[in-house]
């Protein structure tokens, strides 16, 4: 079943192929914190004081001098007592091929609001399916665990590029290639059912360091790369060069000086396309067109500038312009919206409320909004949408909601920086949704 789903194998050059930001995301004890520990220790990418703080934690869990590589990652002292990920974890390293920023994201269904944070800039996602937990029913099917879906779900509805499916555990089966082609050809399945595409299944141990960043001679019927080699390939296309150019204005910075040398320029991250001297952009919501005069930085002034740079842009004419407006392409402007169709995750313990209002902050504007209806409910099981009244806790669904003042929006398809938003509540100041603008 393996052979059938496509591999990307790394090629045979050691070039440098640049960032990639990858996940774990799995369900709880599926080995996410051990793998992440695996991957540093056999690449190398930890230093000789933490390994050595690990070795005399008191919260080990393994027998004799073995080194338990979850608490590498696992910080907090409640996950090393309770032995499970609460937090989101960042951590960095590298190899001659390829930089990386590994989030360790918990599997416990209390914490998918962590999950959702770590994933909102992943590039991949390690889905972990713990054989053990499977289960494996007499009439050929297998019965997934609600966590694998739900994060297979939201890893679709943030669009992260590529999905790598981790069975891991195989020494608890005898490596058996039998139980590892069911567990893929299910999620195969319902991998179809969500839309996902770029699926690459592999077997491994992460506690033993099977096919991890060395193979293994336990399992010579896989003959697919390791799991580093498979980061190592990767392709990272990075869209918001090709999309309209987007600047949320953060800061209105002014000279304190004479009028003669007056100096007005506005702060900010460049969140999709490219802006050079002499380009047109149109200030959104307000309207107005102006010129960029000028494009500085810390180390001076620049001829063009891309996505991720934070910049200072001067412009020919003054025209009124504040924190929490965007500067767009003036050919290609964002669409203005009172009213936004969104894909949310709610992320509160107290559910939904038509009646109450949430502040809704989309890039660096903070807005007034409210919820008015729920258009459907999504059943992570099945993928089937039906009519609600209520959201609850982890509840993904389509939504209406009505914003006091006009935001200028893209669809999350097309950029996600300008297509993506939270939900406050306006009495505790908690977000309580994360969403995906749909238009």
């Amino acid at each position: 079943m393996s052979a059938q789903l496509n591999v990307a194998v790394a090629d045979s050059q050691s070039t440098e192929r640049g960032l990639l930001r990858f996940i774990t995301a799995g369900s709880v004890d599926d080995g996410k914190s051990t793998l992440i520990g695996r991957l540093l220790f056999d690449s190398k990418g930890i230093f000789a004081d933490q390994l050595a703080a690990v070795s005399r934690s008191r919260h080990k869990r393994t027998v004799g001098d073995t080194i338990d590589l979850s608490l590498l990652t696992d910080g907090l002292e409640a996950e090393r007592e309770q032995g499970i990920t609460i937090d989101v974890a960042y951590r960095y390293f590298a190899t001659p091929k390829r930089k990386f920023i590994i989030a360790d994201t918990p599997g416990h269904e209390q914490y998918t609001r962590n999950m959702v944070t770590g994933a909102s800039t992943a590039d991949a996602v390690i889905i972990l399916i713990d054989v053990s937990k499977v289960k494996l029913n007499d009439d050929g099917s297998v019965d997934l665990l609600i966590q694998t879906k739900r994060h297979s779900t939201i890893a679709h509805l943030l669009q992260i590029e590529h999905v790598i499916v981790a069975v891991n555990k195989m020494d608890l089966v005898d490596y058996d290639q039998t139980v590892y082609d069911r567990i893929v050809a299910a999620y195969s399945e319902f991998a179809a059912t969500l839309g996902l595409k770029d699926i690459h299944p592999i077997p491994l141990s992460a506690l033993a360091g099977d096919n991890v960043v060395v193979g293994s001679e336990k399992m010579n019927w896989y003959t697919g790369p390791t799991l580093i080699e498979l980061l190592e390939s990767l392709s990272v296309h990075d869209e918001s060069h090709d999309v309209p150019f987007r600047f949320p204005v953060q800061l209105v910075a002014r000279h304190n000086g004479h009028e003669a040398n007056d100096f007005r320029g506005y702060m900010g991250r460049i969140e999709a396309g490219k802006i050079a001297r002499g380009d047109r952009i149109v200030v959104q919501p307000g309207g107005q067109e102006a010129t960029v005069k000028d494009i500085q930085t810390f180390d001076g002034s620049l001829a063009e500038a891309v996505a991720g740079q934070s910049v200072t842009l001067l412009l020919d004419e003054y025209v009124d312009i504040s924190r929490g407006d965007t500067l767009s392409e003036a050919a290609r402007p964002a669409t203005l919206l009172k009213t936004v169709l969104a894909d949310i995750c709610w992320l509160s313990e107290e559910p939904l409320d038509l009646r109450r209002k949430y502040w809704l902050k989309h890039t660096t504007r903070q807005v007034a909004a409210r919820v008015t209806r729920i258009e459907s409910l999504l059943d992570i099981n099945t993928q089937q949408r039906h009519a609600a009244d209520e959201v609850k806790l982890n509840g993904i669904a389509t939504v209406s909601i009505n914003v006091q003042q006009p935001l200028a929006a893209d669809a999350y398809d097309a950029s996600r920086s300008t297509g993506s938003f939270i939900l406050i509540d306006e009495v505790t100041h908690q977000t309580v949704a994360a969403g995906m603008i749909r238009l």
